[in-house]
């Protein structure tokens, strides 16, 4: 009863996220990026930190958080993790490292996942980045560019996003 409850609020969240969304500094240059991964997807972060080099920026301002359905019995070093459980029945996020990185102010946030989530989706639609790139599949609304490519594939996705950008005058 309660996960219906809490799939119901996500999606009020979601929508109410969508309708309050700032636009007006959606053409700000790049000097920031942010990526929001899905762990099914992706574990070896160290290839989207590689972005940095080809889009011009220092390590420093890329900025990886991840999401895993459930806790590992391992104990784990990263702290930029948001599980399945930081979420209460209200939809609510309870994770302040979650909070803290949606309140960052990226020029650019990746999504890297494909299709629907509905927990990932509420974090692109909470975070205040100005400028969303994400995968075909999901809810168009919450992203400003979709990449055509498969997700595994994170060479072609660099390659695109940099041609993008440029043309887009971020970079």
């Amino acid at each position: 009863m309660f996960e219906k409850l809490k799939q119901r609020s996500l999606r009020k969240h979601l929508e109410k996220n969508l309708k309050q969304r700032d636009l007006s500094e959606i053409n700000a240059p790049l000097r920031t990026l942010g990526f929001l991964v899905d762990e099914k997807a992706l574990q070896d972060f160290d290839k989207l930190y590689d972005f940095s080099k080809s889009l011009s920026l220092p390590p420093k301002d890329v900025k990886v958080f991840s999401f895993l359905e459930a806790k590992k019995k391992l104990p784990s070093l990263r702290q930029n993790q948001v599980y399945h459980k930081d979420f209460n029945w209200k939809g609510e996020i309870e994770n302040q490292n979650a909070i803290d990185f949606l309140q960052q102010d990226f020029d650019v946030l990746i999504g890297w996942y494909s299709g629907t989530h509905r927990f990932l989706d509420l974090l692109v639609s909470e975070s205040n980045a100005k400028f969303k790139v994400g995968f075909p599949g999901g809810d168009s609304r919450l992203f400003d560019l979709l990449i055509h490519l498969p997700i595994t594939d994170i060479s072609g996705f660099e390659k695109e996003l940099k041609k993008y950008l440029t043309l887009l005058n971020k970079i």
